[in-house]
């Protein structure tokens, strides 16, 4: 995508974003009592209608969610006006992007001359007589919900940050930013949400948060601080010479992705290395840092191509998942292309960020990959099989809403999974500034060696989630909202533990620069002694950690780590002893965009016996 585009995509980001905002911030203050500077009035007003006295309650819910974290009033209020808005923004953006894809109807190219709202209408004939265009949001919100099934953290209506809905001048004025002639070819780029995902947050505001202090003082700083899109030939470089070249190596060089992956570097005289056979479904990627998903829809590319491979060779070996080979569980191939979507997004693939927006931008971007699979592959909407399990994690203290969790284990009804989950909530403290830096899989190891059962944590997203579904169970109430919250938050804590459990064959990262969070410094110094100089050294320290022996860790990063003398310990006991370079490309500046470092990019093969 070159200058011009992405500075387009840019200045409509921007706009929309100030847009809904303003539209947002004076519907709380005038309608439901909540003010910019953090006051919120302690019940709804006479003038609100029920229907908006409920919508009250679950914004008031969602910041008072907020403040248990940790923040102010004022952030509170301002943090759910950006989530709001952005939300909000994400889901025209994806309308615009699944309409070019022909995943749903024209719906907001031509607003309510669409055909997909024309022919709406034709079932429902009183729709367009309704006022200010209630007809027209009815059917909007209903490909909201339909879309939900499987893009749920998007789409979800539930989700408080989207109680609030733009006025109708507001509204058609964000219809015509984006109808705008300039954008029409960005539509069918899978690179455009990514590049809302970081113009959202402008230039002038990370400059404000560099002004104001050196180190980011909070996770959402540390987030918007690192949002740079790593350009294409970089991603494709880095996976090439790990997952395509761990495939390539499986293979006996034998294989689509010695030429396909036209970064993949092969001297002529080199010795192939020796690679036992994995079942695809074996094969794991991690980003530990994934932000819109721009590696992983790339892996998800070459995986098509693995699985394919993998089912037409005799000697392919039986999955650890199923016991079966590929051609055992699938006995042709289009039975084997109607299930490769979803056991790529399944088996394969897994992101953690610390910015929930990436879990809206990233499961959004490799669920509409997965819809081009099947059209590519010729598999019509009737016959595709809903996509509904994803590993995108978003890493954030487990609970903020301390009451709530107390309620929690209050009627979890088992003592000793009730020890369990409070102990985990306090190993979870620091998740939303650490990330998957928190070594969180140490946690199960302390609570077996207290004499423990492990089957308490196998698998524990099945226990706690019944349980979390038990306590949601109450709806239409504020405390109900709270608990939802608290049950999404729990989730994630659960799942990153899974995460961190796991090995991966490949890890793939643009980490984070610089310093990490004020509010972790002292926990990040005491985990990383060998890498605590900038905080990438670390993520390139626990992805090694994370990695299977003879796994790849690819990663752009700034080139620093190779020669000043603060990274000695760095170079010579994680890179040098660990995982050896198997090939570095020296960018220099210019490489991602707006970030000023000089960067470099670079595969690590983990050594027999490295530290894990």
């Amino acid at each position: 995508m070159d200058k011009d585009t992405r500075n387009a995509i840019e200045r409509v980001t921007q706009r929309a974003r100030k847009l809904l905002e303003e539209d947002f911030a004076a519907q709380l203050d005038g309608d439901f009592d909540v003010h910019q500077g953090g006051a919120v009035a302690a019940k709804a007003g006479g003038h609100l209608s029920a229907r908006q006295a409920f919508q009250r309650e679950r914004i008031v819910a969602a910041i008072e969610h907020k403040r248990a974290a940790g923040m102010s009033a004022a952030d509170s209020v301002a943090d759910y006006l950006r989530d709001a808005a952005f939300t909000t923004l994400n889901r025209f953006v994806a309308l615009k992007m699944l309409e070019a894809r022909k995943l749903v109807q024209e719906c907001i190219t031509k607003g309510e001359q669409s055909a997909g709202y024309r022919e709406f209408c034709g079932m429902a004939p009183g729709l367009p007589l309704l006022p200010d265009s209630v007809g027209y949001r009815l059917y909007i919100e209903s490909l909201f919900d339909e879309l939900s099934t499987e893009v749920k953290v998007l789409f979800d209506r539930r989700d408080p940050s989207s109680v609030l809905w733009p006025k109708r001048a507001t509204f058609e004025q964000l219809l015509e930013i984006l109808n705008a002639t300039e954008l029409a070819r960005v539509w069918g780029e899978d690179e455009t949400i990514g590049w809302v995902y970081q113009f959202f947050n402008g230039q002038d505001e990370r400059k404000k948060m560099r002004e104001e202090s050196q180190v980011p003082r909070n996770s959402r700083e540390l987030a918007v601080r690192n949002q740079f899109f790593t350009p294409r030939y970089v991603v494709q470089f880095l996976a090439d010479n790990t997952l395509g070249r761990i495939w390539y190596e499986m293979r006996g060089t034998n294989t689509v992705l010695a030429d396909r992956c036209e970064y993949m570097v092969r001297k002529p005289s080199e010795e192939l290395t020796s690679r036992a056979k994995k079942d695809p479904r074996d094969l794991r990627v991690l980003d530990p840092a994934c932000g819109s998903g721009h590696f992983l829809l790339y892996a998800f590319d070459l995986l098509l191509a693995i699985y394919e491979e993998a089912h037409a060779d005799p000697a392919s070996p039986k999955s650890e998942a199923t016991g079966r080979t590929l051609a055992e569980d699938y006995p042709n191939l289009d039975a084997l292309r109607k299930a490769i979507p979803g056991l790529i997004l399944a088996r394969n693939i897994h992101g953690v960020d610390i910015d929930p927006r990436c879990a809206q931008i990233a499961q959004l971007a490799l669920w509409m990959r997965a819809q081009k699979a099947y059209r590519d592959f010729g598999i019509g909407r009737a016959e595709r099989s809903q996509i509904r399990k994803s590993n995108i994690v978003v890493a954030e203290p487990l609970v903020a809403d301390e009451q709530i969790a107390k309620e929690f284990v209050a009627k979890l009804g088992d003592v000793e999974l009730g020890r369990v989950f409070t102990a985990l909530v306090e190993s979870l403290n620091l998740a939303g500034d650490m990330g998957l830096l928190l070594r969180v899989e140490q946690f199960v190891a302390r609570q077996c060696k207290r004499g423990q059962t492990r089957d308490l944590f196998a698998p524990p997203e099945e226990r706690i989630r019944a349980a979390l579904a038990r306590f949601v169970s109450d709806e239409g109430t504020q405390a109900s909202t709270r608990r939802r919250l608290f049950a999404d938050d729990a989730a994630h804590g659960v799942a990153l533990l899974g995460v961190a459990e796991k090995t991966f064959d490949v890890v793939l990262m643009n980490p984070p620069f610089g310093a990490g969070s004020a509010r972790a410094k002292q926990d990040f110094e005491k985990a990383y002694p060998r890498s605590k100089n900038d905080i990438y050294a670390a993520f390139v320290e626990r992805g090694i950690e994370l990695l299977t022996a003879g796994g790849r860790v690819g990663a752009i990063t700034s080139r620093t780590g190779f020669y000043l003398p603060r990274f000695q310990r760095w170079r010579e006991e994680v890179i040098l002893q660990d995982a050896p370079p198997v090939v570095v490309a020296d960018l220099g500046l210019g490489v991602m965009d707006a970030a000023v470092v000089e960067a470099a990019a670079y595969c690590l093969q983990k050594a027999e016996g490295a530290h894990s």
